[in-house]
């Protein structure tokens, strides 16, 4: 990765100085409406919220058994503005701040508590995730090669997917929302690999990770993988990114169902027990870094697999290293660093964009205000 190339700053980006002076402010009081808080934590997430918005930041207590590491971590940044840091470094440290905030850490009753528990599982008991589950049987009647197209575009989109949808026959990004897609060459490379090893870093929990599980299955249940290994948060990080518990949610919420979505949880559980689907959780994936400062272990678990699919806009901007690139850039130039295959898929909430077409590019800026940022777009990239 070319390390000249500016970081992004939130005092540069709208998008990202919003994030601290209105979405986070925003998300505190939607905690604090959500959860009977003490005085003390009230007042720890009220002066975050303060800090956020219009003060400096700093530093975790020295009580925090981490402390140490976010004193060298952020060396250089505290007594700063938070708009004046690396967005991937503030963004991050203000989720560590805020689980510091409502005693997630510290022994007593709100440790290992999630503070973002009302908010996924109000989704995943929400409407959107029942006419996913529901269409499940209607996808399971698919042609092979279609089902498995429109599994990757409901993982790659989320809450916004309909699995339900049929492959459009249209092309572009009118058709598909996709302004970047190499998901043939992803199915290709799966298939010229079939049963080896697959590697997917999670994003979100709720509708999002039912979408995961069901494309693992689909991967496992028709030979392209012999084992998935799904990488998740080890605790609670930007609202909805999904840890242990939250797969654990949604497997359940496919067990209880009934018809495809039951035989889809069944297999799930009986892969786990064979140890074809397996959890990791490294702390590096809570760390305010991008993937060039992997340490070792992942770097060897992720070299000789047949892809690793980072999912979502958080672990690209880690991939990309959250840098003002030349949005024409090739993908595979700036993630040539990264250990083995990789592919992305991502719906666009932030600023950096690599590996798009200069045509794309020109009819994206003369026609899409907000492209970068509204979530309305998505890539597959893929370097193999």
């Amino acid at each position: 990765m070319a390390q000249q190339v500016p970081q992004i700053i939130s005092s540069e980006s709208p998008f990202a100085g919003d994030v601290f002076t209105k979405r986070h402010p925003a998300l505190i009081e939607r905690l604090v409406a959500a959860w009977p808080f003490t005085p003390g934590q009230r007042r720890a997430l009220s002066e975050l919220a303060e800090e956020n918005a219009q003060g400096v930041i700093h530093p975790l207590p020295d009580s925090a058994a981490d402390a140490g590491l976010w004193r060298d971590w952020g060396s250089g940044l505290y007594g700063r503005p938070w708009t004046a840091a690396p967005f991937l470094w503030a963004e991050s440290f203000f989720y560590r701040r805020l689980l510091e905030a409502t005693g997630y850490f510290e022994p007593g009753p709100w440790q290992g508590v999630d503070p973002f528990a009302p908010f996924k599982q109000a989704e995943l008991a929400g409407e959107a995730v029942s006419a996913e589950i529901a269409a499940l049987d209607d996808v399971a009647r698919m042609a092979d090669d279609e089902r498995g197209q429109a599994l990757l575009l409901s993982s790659l989109w989320g809450n916004r997917a309909d699995l339900g949808f049929q492959i459009t026959a249209g092309r572009g990004i009118e058709a598909t929302g996709l302004v970047a897609d190499d998901s043939t060459r992803l199915w290709e490379l799966l298939r010229s690999e079939a049963g080896g090893t697959v590697a997917l870093v999670a994003d979100n929990a709720g509708s999002e990770m039912v979408a995961d599980l069901v494309l693992i299955d689909h991967l496992l249940a028709h030979g392209l993988a012999g084992q998935v290994v799904l990488h998740v948060k080890p605790s609670p990080y930007y609202v909805s990114d999904a840890t242990l518990g939250d797969v654990a949610d949604c497997l359940r919420a496919l067990l209880l169902s009934k018809g495809e979505a039951r035989t889809v949880g069944e297999r799930l559980r009986e892969a786990a027990a064979l140890g074809r689907w397996r959890m990791r959780a490294d702390s590096f994936f809570c760390a305010p870094f991008d993937f060039t400062a992997m340490p070792g272990g992942l770097q060897r678990e992720f070299a000789p697999v047949t892809v690793t699919i980072l999912k979502g806009d958080l672990n690209y901007r880690r991939l990309t290293g959250d840098r003002w690139w030349e949005p024409t850039i090739p993908f595979a130039e700036v993630t040539d660093y990264f250990p083995g295959r990789v592919a992305a898929l991502r719906t666009l909430k932030s600023d950096v964009i690599v590996g798009l077409e200069p045509g794309t590019l020109t009819e994206l800026n003369a026609t899409v205000p907000r492209w970068r940022t509204s979530g309305t777009h998505a890539v597959v990239q893929v370097r193999s």
